[in-house]
């Protein structure tokens, strides 16, 4: 069975996958679901990375960024024998860039986006009500002090990329990661009827997927603890 390593986006901390790491154990799987140092002014996506390759002790090994972990995890896979990468409802870095330019670079101005209201209405309009709650609770402080650096990634990783697009993103719009993830990685996404954030408004289809793509790599994904 695979290890997969789910790295959360930003603000956030590992808890934002309970549902889907839940699922994947039941299923078999281990996972690692470590939390970034997000709020902490002195660290940048090197140290976010160091964070991931710190908590993981395993080869082949799936690993899944979320938002803001797009940018983290093709650098975890220059340092750990990473056999599949997936990228759900992500920032896909090119290389070189900083997180914070990342927006203009990829014409997100340009984007039609429906006006919202809130945290909640931003990234959780799909998650009931209560776990919405508790995710907003949960969150913390996104230092922005280093995410103007350039990424420290030279080139994308010679590892078969996945991307899960989230049709309701309110955050990143399909139009937009269609087109991001056709012109840097030359992938096209597959698609889910969620908001931005899938694990924890449609864990199972999201855990399908995600199984789907260790099963697809069945020769690159090695058991568990090998």
């Amino acid at each position: 069975m695979a290890t997969f390593v789910l790295i959360h986006g930003a603000g956030d901390v590992g808890w934002y996958w309970h549902l889907v790491e839940a699922r994947l154990r039941a299923r078999g799987h281990d996972v690692v679901a470590p939390d970034l140092p997000c709020d902490d002014d002195a660290a940048g996506l090197p140290e976010y990375a160091d964070a991931v390759v710190d908590a993981v002790d395993r080869t082949g090994l799936v690993v899944v960024g979320q938002s803001l972990g797009g940018f983290v995890a093709p650098l975890v896979c220059d340092r750990l024998p990473v056999e599949v990468l997936v990228l759900v409802a992500p920032m896909i870095p090119a290389p070189g860039e900083a997180p914070a330019d990342h927006w203009e670079r990829t014409g997100y101005a340009d984007e039609p986006r429906e006006p919202v209201d809130g945290e909640v209405e931003l990234f959780y309009q799909d998650v009931e009500p209560g776990l919405a709650a508790e995710a907003v609770a949960r969150g913390r402080r996104q230092s922005e002090t280093r995410l103007g650096e350039p990424s420290p990634l030279r080139a994308w990783p010679d590892v078969p990329t996945h991307v899960v697009l989230c049709r309701d993103d309110r955050l990143l719009p399909p139009t937009l990661l269609r087109r991001v993830a056709r012109d840097r990685l030359g992938v096209t996404p597959d698609e889910l009827d969620a908001g931005h954030t899938p694990a924890l408004s449609r864990p199972d289809e999201l855990t399908d997927l995600l199984v789907r793509y260790a099963d697809e790599h069945g020769d690159r994904v090695a058991p568990s603890g090998a």
